[in-house]
């Protein structure tokens, strides 16, 4: 399967980073590539509880991206 993550850096300079179709599933690392190493840890983590439980898997975030002209004022 495949999540989507989100990763912003904290006023202290760790990554943050976060999976947000699955609910409080979130790591950090001091570098993204650290904390894209451990939120995969969490994901994997996250799943094994909700199938020990019996919980069903929440279905991934599905997303576009879209580009929007930045518009200025002259002057």
């Amino acid at each position: 399967m495949k999540f989507r993550v989100v990763i912003e850096q904290d006023e202290d300079g760790k990554f943050i980073a976060t999976a947000p179709s699955l609910p409080g599933c979130m790591s950090q690392g001091d570098s993204r590539e650290e904390a894209m190493r451990n939120i995969a840890d969490a994901i994997q983590g996250y799943l094994e509880s909700l199938d020990k439980s019996g919980d069903p898997i929440p279905m991934p975030i599905t997303e576009e991206v879209i580009e929007i002209p930045l518009k200025r004022k002259a002057g």
